[in-house]
């Protein structure tokens, strides 16, 4: 069995990691990779955009299956691209994952399948969006409709800062063309959860709910990343809401885009906020979150690899997961001047004291090698530091000893993650 995983980040390296566990012994390739991920599978230097190099390293390397990683390729089509060559493919079409691709179209599809989420509108002038702001009630939330590296995101407790976020994204266009259209909607209150389906077009059979720390600061404060850090299980999220979830948010999903002629086949990453109305949607994501793939891998103790296959043969009528009753915990190690423009180009020391911490994964996110044995910083997410314990206290106190054993200066973390699960008690 040869796999091949798309990718670079800290889910890729997840994914990686996981599947070299497989009972299988599968061959594991990675395009592009990166240092972490070569501990586990053949990296190879395709990028992640080029869709033909991806075609011909698949067909070159005769690959049984293929599992794209980031949203950005499914978005463009690249797995449509693989399955009309034949190759079994992880991820949904480009019809599918536009789920991702366009808030909008999101918002479209949540409302055929009436599924619950939060009032909106959706806009592609400034003059309508300024408008509709002005005849709101604040707090409002403005999103950039397109692909923003999961910062296109603002939350705004008065009309003032909603204006604003309507001049940043779409007159100064601060996500490009992400933000041509823009997405307003009412703010939610309630506790954020992130949860999971693997799908194979019409059947969802659900994974665990994590909780992901989206602002850059403890607290919750700053701007919004890409994730600092998750935790699972998310105490919030117990079987009823699961089930109650599969039954009027993922399955309905499922046949409305089965009914639009653009069946779902890969993982449904369902952002979701536990509302005291019950759960609404926030946004749909197309693929594995990072870092909350980091923690679902640590948990999961079913093999990955027939799973994954079922879902990509449109099979998954027998697949039942099994998991820990661990909890497991990730701490993301960025560099500084993230989410901005992050500092590059830094050594990273202490990596294998880091990983000698009991119960410990080190996965490689924005890291490269420069050729004389040194892993350096090579974007703004760099590190995933994710410990598995019996208690999600046990937990965050090994990733943070692993944390503290990295010889780092120019990294930083957030220091309260799972902060919500220890307020509980």
């Amino acid at each position: 069995m040869k796999v091949l995983v798309i990718g670079s980040g800290g889910r890729e390296h997840a994914l990686c990691w996981k599947l070299s566990r497989s009972a299988q012994s599968p061959q594991i390739l990675c395009a592009p990779g990166n240092p972490g991920i070569a501990a586990v599978a053949r990296c190879v230097t395709v990028r992640v955009d080029d869709g033909p190099g991806l075609l011909a390293l698949a067909r070159a390397e005769a690959v049984d299956l293929v599992v794209v990683g980031p949203e950005a390729p499914l978005v463009a089509g690249v797995g449509d691209a693989l399955r009309a060559a034949g190759f079994l493919v992880f991820g949904p079409s480009a019809a599918a994952a536009a789920l991702e691709g366009s808030k909008a179209f999101m918002k479209d599809i949540l409302v055929e399948a009436g599924v619950p989420t939060a009032r909106h509108g959706s806009f592609a002038t400034i003059e309508e969006a300024r408008a509709f702001v002005l005849a709101q009630n604040a707090p409002l939330v403005v999103k950039a409709d397109g692909l923003a590296a999961g910062k296109g995101v603002v939350i705004c407790p008065t009309p003032d800062e909603a204006l604003a976020a309507l001049d940043l994204m779409m007159t100064e266009k601060a996500f490009g063309a992400a933000g041509a259209r823009v997405v307003i909607e009412e703010f939610l209150e309630g506790e954020e959860v992130s949860f999971f389906a693997l799908c194979d077009g019409t059947r969802a059979v659900p994974l665990v709910g994590a909780q992901d720390h989206k602002a850059v600061g403890d607290g919750d404060t700053g701007p919004n990343t890409g994730g600092m850090g998750a935790y699972s299980p998310a105490p919030v999220f117990n079987d009823a809401l699961r089930d109650q979830v599969m039954d009027t948010i993922i399955q309905p999903t499922l046949a409305t885009l089965a009914k639009r002629g653009c069946p779902y086949c890969g993982v449904l990453f369902a952002g979701l906020m536990i509302t005291p109305q019950g759960p609404k949607v926030l946004e749909y994501n197309v693929r594995f979150g990072d870092p909350e793939c980091q923690v679902l891998m640590m948990r999961l103790e079913s093999d990955l690899l027939p799973v994954l296959l079922a879902a990509a043969r449109g099979d998954l009528a027998d697949v039942s997961l099994s998991w820990s009753s661990d909890s497991a915990l990730v701490v993301v190690m960025a560099a500084e001047g993230y989410p901005g423009r992050p500092r590059t180009g830094t050594e990273i020391k202490g990596l294998e004291q880091a990983a000698a911490v009991p119960g410990v994964e080190v996965f490689h996110a924005g890291t490269t090698a420069d050729g004389q044995g040194r892993i350096l910083a090579s974007g703004g997410r760099v590190l995933g530091i994710t410990a598995r314990a019996p208690t999600v206290e046990a937990a965050r106190a090994r990733a943070y000893a692993a944390v503290d054993a990295l010889d780092w200066p120019e990294g930083f973390c957030r220091r309260d993650i799972a902060w919500r699960a220890l307020a509980r008690g």
